[in-house]
């Protein structure tokens, strides 16, 4: 119909839009887009989208809608470990090409506290029973370029042999996660072993994350444009997680 098709076209003309900003990008030319998924924007995606990112959405609103598309996020990170693995799947009327989330890799959530937190808790109500760990790093709002500052890691001792979703709703300078990432790797995990999922994201951050540690994968729900003076997405929706749990950014 014809919402399907504007859907369609809206979404051709955004990828062809990320395409471009990166091919135009310097910094961007040597990132391998492998490494990168974009979510398909499916209607539910783009909607629950807009109810974030509108400003006249409030507190209580923007916790339901913000926990409904974690959980969708969730589900994509965890059906693209490299655990899940294709397989012929016998239905009751032939077989269809499915896939298998096999059991001999051990998983471990960390979350980049405190926004991270709310990804986190999507991913281990799917996944009961899944490892957690947890990073505190804090951006420098005195500095220009809001440099990160680490100040605390808390992981399982076998966090070298897990694969690790790195969790964080946002990737604006990119410093966070890199951040979490040299913490991750002082502890051993190989940066093949990582992959960052986040709701919203841009070229700027996913470049320099992805040229420091290239073996990486990243899932993303949505590529935004650029970052504002406060180092802040655009179009972006402000600070995720003051508007989440209800406080005023300082």
């Amino acid at each position: 119909g014809i919402n399907a098709e504007y859907g369609k076209q809206w979404y051709q003309r955004r990828v062809r839009g990320v395409v471009d900003a990166m091919a135009n990008s310097k910094e961007l030319f040597e990132v391998n887009m492998e490494s990168i998924t974009v979510v398909d924007q499916m209607q539910c995606i783009k909607l629950l989208s807009s109810k974030l990112r509108d400003k006249s959405t409030g507190y209580k609103d923007f916790m339901i809608y913000a926990d409904r598309l974690t959980t969708i996020l969730a589900e994509e990170a965890l059906a693209r470990v490299p655990a899940v693995v294709p397989k012929q799947i016998e239905t009751p009327c032939g077989v269809f090409d499915g896939l298998e989330d096999r059991e001999d890799q051990q998983l471990c959530v960390v979350s980049i506290i405190r926004s991270g937190d709310i990804l986190l808790e999507a991913v281990r109500k799917l996944a009961p029973g899944i490892r957690v760990g947890k990073i505190l790093i804090q951006r420098d709002e005195e500095t220009e370029d809001k440099r990160p500052i680490y100040f605390y890691r808390k992981l399982p001792t076998d966090i070298a042999d897990c694969y690790i979703l790195l969790v964080d709703p946002m990737l604006g300078t990119g410093g966070s996660s890199i951040c979490a990432t040299e913490a991750l790797v002082a502890d051993g995990v190989k940066p093949e072993n990582i992959m960052f999922v986040n709701l919203f994201s841009c070229r700027e951050g996913l470049s320099a994350l992805l040229s420091k540690f290239p073996e990486m994968k990243v899932v993303t729900l949505d590529m935004d444009d650029t970052l504002n003076e406060d180092k802040f997405l655009v179009p972006g929706l402000g600070d995720f997680g003051d508007r989440y749990y209800g406080t005023n950014h300082k």
